[in-house]
């Protein structure tokens, strides 16, 4: 069996094939491999260029997974790259597919570089904690100057070939299969119409107010790499050699911040939910969808679907809801062609799958059907009823109920095997979770349809049981319950969201309940039993948020302002003298609250495992990535300090686990 890179000759041509599927990682046997090549190749005088190419889906995608936290093997990527650059005989590149990370960097090194059309460049290591390892922060200012690389390096954004050339970053466009584009460059170089050049001897010019400018941006961030970042592109200006030397220890700070940790963790998150008991089930074929209720989330599921290539049957009693929405679900889909995740001709296909009913009966022949209608349990098992008497055998019924207890649901049809929660999170066509939320007699088929389902539309779906609130809205309840005791104790719910987003959470909690619509929060809890002074005080005078323009905050347009009317409300719900909070308490109440009532969904079997509470947060509720999610949280915290906070209160499987010795991240 070959290698996983292999050498044709064509004359004067070595042409490198890298083979390493499924996404030519930089793996330990693929850098030894290209290394002892390009001595080989260097060493040969009949060969006067090298061209490097893809085999598969791209040239080379970045480090190998599979290598994560193992003890790295010789040559690492650095040599593989100063190799690369040192040969004497010139070496190009062909480079299709993702060409990412370490791939981009490998490319950097070579002395030419040839994109075809649809390539992708870009430096995700940022997202990952750390940074560019292999030179990239030295080589690529050297070819695009400053501003770009920084922007690049600090955001992990991705490129085109396009502007890639445009950057810099690439010398030519052609358009053809990887092999032969490598033959014909390198008999370009051989003929002077392809120059070719050592990167890491390129000056890099000056660009003081660049550098201070993402100074300045990176240390207003809670994350510990963008800064490092900054650092290691200005250390370019110095000598390669001094510079990669600068990287390398910068690279080095990064992977000993225990963010890297928690980044990291997020990474492998979206992997770890897939794996559930029903893996090995056969899922049903969805060939064709129906949504019945035309509101936001109907309309929002609607699209997700349409984007997917399955065709949808919205059932909408209303006219007027009905051609609203079908008006917002055209409006969507040019909104996902604008933005680049729908080509034009995808577009075109999606608003032809859409038909629009005002009857049940339309949905008779579709092979899953979700639910979408008003929040409530007497409406939703008549609407079951009603759906097992009309949909054919075998159609997966789905509820998109955000709370509500689906056995109940699932009971009011005489086929309960077929009833499973698919709870989409707003707005739905966008939003990445799915909770794939399972009743008592949902069938594993019926489990792994919906996990299928989510992959096809580019989702991470996590397997939740049935409890108020499921996962995600279950915690949110909890953390939303500690807000209210810490505006109550003295803190203002402007200071507990600007502690909050300062530590990395997308909105605060009371942004997130204007957002929502305070309405939605108060019928949780009246179902729940519970009060929250302030909020129900707020419904009371009909200010649910952004929807009415004023809640917590005064809404106008997408801007927003505390609401001074707040103030009295709070000052009339306190019972006690009221304290000052810093940011660091707000936050450590915050995190607490959120790991403590994930714990006790973990003891219920409410979730798999921690990392799949971990992911709900992470890509449901705008969780700071750099911190993991709730349980990793907890877990670097330290159980023993984490139970001490809990005091008496602390689940009986953190109890054990810390006299265990063992770690939440071990029940992973």
């Amino acid at each position: 069996m070959p290698g996983p890179v292999t050498t044709t000759r064509s004359g004067q041509v070595a042409l490198v094939a890298l083979d390493n599927p499924p996404v030519n990682a930089a793996s330990h046997a693929l850098r030894s491999a290209l290394v002892e090549t390009l001595h080989t190749l260097d060493a040969d005088p009949q060969i006067r260029v090298i061209a490097l190419y893809g085999v598969g889906r791209g040239f080379i995608a970045g480090a190998d997974i599979r290598e994560f936290g193992k003890p790295p093997r010789d040559p690492l990527l650095p040599e593989v790259c100063l190799v690369l650059e040192r040969c004497a005989t010139p070496v190009i590149s062909v480079l299709h597919g993702a060409t990412l990370g370490g791939g981009f960097e490998v490319a950097l090194a070579t002395h030419a570089r040839v994109a075809l059309p649809g390539a992708l460049f870009g430096f995700p290591e940022v997202t990952l904690g750390i940074l560019p390892g292999a030179g990239g922060t030295q080589r690529a200012p050297r070819l695009a100057g400053l501003a770009p690389s920084l922007e690049l390096i600090t955001t992990g954004r991705r490129i085109g070939a396009e502007e890639a050339l445009e950057l810099g970053l690439i010398d030519r466009i052609c358009d053809g299969a990887p092999a032969e584009i490598a033959l014909q460059m390198g008999e370009a170089v051989l003929a002077g119409d392809l120059a070719t050049r050592v990167t890491g001897a390129c000056d890099v010019p000056p660009d003081q107010a660049a550098l201070e400018a993402a100074r300045s941006k990176a240390a207003a961030s809670p994350l510990f790499a963008p800064l490092r970042c900054v650092e290691a592109v200005a250390a370019s200006a110095l000598p390669l050699d001094a510079g990669l030397a600068q990287e390398r220890a910068l690279f080095n700070d990064c992977m000993a911040s225990p963010q890297r940790a928690a980044l990291i963790r997020a990474f492998f998150a979206e992997r770890a939910v897939a794996k559930i008991p029903e893996a090995e089930a056969t899922p049903r074929d969805i060939q064709s969808t129906g949504v019945l209720g035309a509101g936001t989330m109907g309309r929002g599921i609607a699209v997700a679907l349409l984007m997917a290539g399955l065709p949808v049957t919205l059932v909408e009693p209303k006219p007027a809801i009905r051609a609203e929405a079908e008006d917002w679900i055209m409006r969507a889909l040019d909104g996902a062609v604008a933005r680049g995740k729908l080509s034009t001709p995808g577009a075109e296909a999606a608003r032809a799958g859409l038909r629009t009913a005002d009857d049940l009966s339309a949905l008779a022949e579709v092979d899953l059907v979700i639910e979408a209608v008003f929040e409530d349990l007497d409406l939703k098992q008549e609407v079951f009823r009603a759906l097992d008497a009309t949909c054919k055998a075998g159609a997966i019924l789905a509820t998109n109920t955000s709370y509500l207890d689906i056995d109940r649901i699932a009971a009011a049809t005489a086929r309960p095997a077929d009833v499973i929660g698919l709870h989409f999170f707003s707005p739905a066509h966008i939003m990445r979770l799915l909770e794939v939320v399972v009743a008592r007699d949902t069938a594993p088929e019926v489990v792994r349809t919906g996990f299928a389902l989510a992959k096809r539309l580019r989702k991470v779906a996590v397997r939740a049981g049935v409890c108020d609130g499921f996962i995600g809205n279950r915690m949110l309840a909890r953390v939303r319950a500690e807000a209210d005791a810490l505006v109550l104790e003295g803190a203002t719910p402007w200071e507990v969201d600007a502690a909050l987003e300062a530590a990395g959470f997308a909105m605060g909690p009371f942004a997130v309940s204007d957002l929502a619509g305070l309405d939605i929060g108060q019928a949780g809890r009246q179902r729940r039993g519970e009060v929250a002074p302030v909020s129900d005080a707020l419904c009371d005078r009909g200010w649910f948020g952004r929807k009415t323009g004023r809640g917590y905050y005064l809404h106008k347009g997408k801007s927003r302002v505390p609401n001074p009317d707040v103030t009295p409300l709070i000052d009339a719900a306190r019972h006690t003298p009221p304290r000052s909070f810093t940011p660091e308490e707000i936050t450590t109440r915050y995190l607490t609250a959120m790991a403590a009532e994930g714990a006790q969904i973990l003891a219920e079997g409410i979730a798999l495992r921690p990392i799949d509470i971990d992911a709900v947060t992470l890509f449901g509720y705008g969780f700071p990535r750099h911190l993991g999610g709730p349980m990793h949280w907890a877990d670097e915290l330290g159980l023993g300090t984490f139970i001490d906070r809990l005091g008496g209160s602390a689940p009986e499987i953190l109890q054990q686990l810390h006299l265990e010795g063992r770690s939440l991240a071990d029940l992973n």
